[in-house]
């Protein structure tokens, strides 16, 4: 860790960090475990299916304790674009640290009323889902550079 991280507080990292995964596409998921495990050495991706998995997960994560993932993937057509929205206006509407998590929507969708409308949605960043694995990993490597290495996140992690 370089001595600007940590300056910056970063070196505090939780050493359990963890990442919530919201995809409903196994082989989808595959890839992005495989490229996570690669990139994200000392994270560990957490999958849900679902939306009512990725809630039951986060509000789990408040009752006992264990902390909040450091932010969330969300696939955001699940398996429509609404279910995705409507899952993310479930999470912003929480009025518990949940509500301030970082949410990156991972999507296929390159149409610019699907990131527009993210963005209106209280996203905090869009990526589009990479076609070969080589870019998977390209774009978890930036993903890491920014979320875990650069930025300073606000620490969620206790018992509401």
């Amino acid at each position: 860790m370089s001595q600007a991280t940590k300056k910056r507080g970063l070196s505090k990292r939780p050493k359990q960090a963890k990442i919530l995964v919201i995809e409903d596409n196994r082989d989808h998921w595959n890839l992005i475990e495989k490229a996570m495990k690669e990139c994200f050495v000392e994270v560990e991706p957490v999958w849900a299916e679902n939306s009512q998995q990725a809630l039951a997960y986060l509000e789990d994560c408040l009752l006992v304790g264990q902390g909040l993932p450091l932010f969330i993937l969300l696939d955001l057509y699940l398996p429509e674009r609404e279910d995705g929205w409507k899952l993310l206006e479930q999470i912003r509407s929480k009025k518990t640290p949940i509500d301030l998590l970082p949410i990156v929507v991972l999507s296929s969708s390159v149409y610019d009323e699907d990131i527009t409308e993210s963005y209106d949605r209280g996203i905090t960043s869009y990526l589009v889902k990479p076609s070969d694995f080589k870019d998977w990993i390209s774009s978890f490597q930036a993903l890491k550079e920014y979320w875990v290495d650069t930025v300073a996140l606000p620490d969620l992690n206790y018992r509401y």
